[in-house]
């Protein structure tokens, strides 16, 4: 079994896989992981592997921890990873981004699959059918774009996610609604139109903590999958452990 740790922006994910399956999900705020990861190794003491993804920062204490008592993989840009990247910066591509595309490249292989993640930020990430990562984009998320409104203004007020009534707001709380949701969409919808006018066959898949909200809501045909970079988490463990 093996142990998925994933450190984002704003709290930490662990997972707990058997093969390829879900055992448990969980998310946890930076200084509760220690305590967590003693909790599932209590619970779950077949796991032997971990793998950490760290955007974020995390404690040292932690990886010690884990040193110390599971065979581990730190996620870094020298770890080896199934797919050719052309990315002409690869060591600033997030790994996060790079684990987005070995999910891909384990479920819809030789696939031209575009991966949007729609979280913090917004990342788009394309690899086509001959297993190559050429690259993509990084917007404002939705929480972003609210927080610009209200951090950057005299006096917008700062709103919680809404879907807009209208596309027209009638009033402040309904122009930034409609603002920040329509403006998402529309990018999201416009930025999909332009990958399938290049790759007429063309696999999307929709991740991120906001993927749930902005699913219903696309014209295109999508697959969400709030599990999508944890599952390729995994993957990256199973290939740097065979």
């Amino acid at each position: 079994m093996n142990l998925i740790i994933d450190v984002g922006n704003t709290s930490t994910k662990l997972a707990v896989f058997n093969n390829n399956k879900i055992e448990s999900k969980t998310a946890v705020e930076t200084k509760q992981v220690l305590n967590s990861i003693k909790h599932i190794l209590e619970t779950y003491p077949e796991v032997r592997l971990a793998i950490v993804s760290s955007v974020g920062r995390l404690e040292k204490e932690v990886l010690v921890y884990l040193e110390a008592n599971l065979k581990l993989v730190v996620l870094n840009h020298e770890t080896p990873i199934p797919f050719k990247n052309l990315y002409a910066t690869p060591k600033t591509l997030g790994i996060d981004r790079i684990a987005l595309v070995c999910a891909s490249v384990q479920q819809f292989p030789d696939k031209n699959v575009l991966i949007i993640d729609a979280g913090t930020c917004i990342t788009y990430d394309f690899i086509n059918t001959n297993n190559e990562y050429l690259g993509g984009a990084i917007s404002p998320g939705i929480r972003m774009r609210y927080k610009a409104l209200h951090n950057q203004t005299a006096n917008l007020p700062l709103l919680e996610t809404e879907q807009p009534k209208h596309v027209i707001g009638n009033s402040t709380i309904e122009a930034i609604n409609s603002g920040v949701v329509n403006g998402v969409l529309s990018e999201l919808n416009g930025i999909i139109s332009e990958y399938r006018s290049l790759y007429l066959d063309l696999t999307i898949i929709l991740t991120g903590g906001d993927a749930k909200f902005l699913s219903k809501q696309l014209k295109s045909s999508i697959f969400a999958n709030s599990n999508f970079l944890l599952e390729g988490l995994n993957y990256i463990l199973q290939h740097n452990t065979v």
